[in-house]
């Protein structure tokens, strides 16, 4: 059902959760609230959303409309954000009609590199060294230490979008030309052995339960491959990610399910390199592998309900699978050989009902579930060769 900001039925205040952003996040909170027994509305100003295609309401406004938050203010009893780029001032608005996590003003923090950056490190979690470039004298002021490095746009950057890689000083001019002459953190080229993620969930009354330490590779700024239990992160390191992750939620009165990503220096070191104010893609195979997924937890979190401990019942390896996948050699779309994969036991596809295939638009996910991490990499690399992924080639 798609109504330009109003709803003819509404349905019980009560028993209904909404979400801001139509996106395959929201479409898998949307599918665990209705599991669950949840009506749900979805305010997005896509009229094919993702999530507004299975949700029960779908309020097809801007973030910012009133009218289309009056709405879902007045049909949801409680209200939770699908992706960090929704306008805080929105949840802030909600926050004053309904039942809103997490806050307007943590999403304002996870918007901004800067505040994030400031955020992390006064919970006394060390980031990447960087520099502030608000403006053009600021470029002539970045010290000489921190190149090579990649400027990040300070907003609306995600998976690869607003960074560039610079080697020198003259580099980094024309990159911050490029990127618009806007608000940027330039970070420093760190030596990386790997990158792992901690989603944590925090509920209401200051619980913590969180997922076990999830192993990342990306490839070309996009999530490529997560591998659950991380393989090659150590006992103490995962520890450390966990209580960091922790310490950032608590810091914040966080209520929600929150994903920090880290990064493990070659010296063994762990810095943040930054957060997420809702589920995230390396989170994506705990709706196969785990007793609850993180979907799960946000429900409750949003619902007000007990949070549990996840219990991983199986290990897991997933792949993002994006949109060049359809345009393997040809220059129309063609359905990749999904009859092939799932052929293999422990292959769970998960396709996002988006109309459109693009290149670097992530269209759905295949997480590979076994009884022991050697029998789900086997299964992610035959899968991946499979479907001629990128991802084959870091699996082997």
């Amino acid at each position: 059902m798609t109504l330009p900001g109003t709803l003819e039925s509404p349905p019980a205040r009560e028993t209904t959760l909404g979400v801001m952003g139509g996106g395959q996040l929201g479409r898998m909170f949307v599918h665990a609230a209705q599991a669950m027994g949840f009506s749900t509305a979805v305010l997005d100003p896509d009229a094919d959303s993702p999530a507004g295609r299975v949700s029960h309401h779908h309020i097809h406004t801007p973030y910012l409309d009133e009218q289309g938050l009056r709405t879902l203010a007045h049909c949801a009893a409680a209200v939770t954000t699908e992706f960090e780029n929704v306008p805080a001032q929105a949840m802030q608005w909600l926050a004053a009609h309904t039942r809103v996590s997490p806050s307007a003003q943590a999403v304002a923090t996870c918007q901004d590199r800067a505040l994030e950056k400031a955020h992390i490190e006064a919970c006394g979690v060390p980031c990447a060294p960087h520099a502030l470039v608000r403006e053009e004298p600021d470029l002539a002021l970045v010290p000489a230490h921190l190149l090579p490095g990649i400027l990040k746009t300070a907003r609306l950057g995600y998976d690869g979008l607003g960074q560039i890689r610079v080697r020198d000083a003259a580099e980094l001019v024309e990159a911050w030309q490029r990127l618009g002459r806007v608000s940027c953190v330039l970070e420093k080229r760190l030596d990386l052995a790997l990158e792992l993620s901690v989603i944590v969930a925090r509920d209401a009354t200051g619980r913590v339960v969180h997922f076990p330490v999830q192993q990342n590779t990306h490839i070309d700024g996009i999530l490529a491959v997560t591998i659950a239990p991380a393989p090659d992160v150590p006992a103490e390191t995962a520890r450390r990610a966990i209580a960091a992750a922790t310490a950032i939620a608590e810091s914040m009165s966080y209520v929600g399910v929150l994903c920090v990503e880290f990064f493990v220096l070659g010296d063994g070191s762990l810095v943040a390199n930054e957060m997420a104010p809702r589920p995230h893609n390396s989170g994506h195979y705990t709706i196969d592998a785990c007793d609850v997924s993180q979907f799960d937890l946000q429900v409750r979190t949003t619902a007000a309900l007990p949070l549990v401990t996840p219990r991983q019942h199986n290990a897991a390896v997933m792949l993002n699978l994006l949109g060049d996948l359809w345009f393997l050699d040809t220059p129309q779309p063609r359905t990749p050989p999904w009859a092939s994969v799932l052929a293999s036991s422990g292959a769970h596809l998960h396709l996002y009902g988006k109309q459109q295939a693009r290149a670097g638009r992530k269209m759905g996910h295949l997480t590979l579930t076994a009884a022991t991490p050697g029998e789900a990499l086997q299964r992610a690399r035959e899968a991946a060769a499979c479907l001629r992924l990128p991802a084959a080639a870091v699996l082997r």
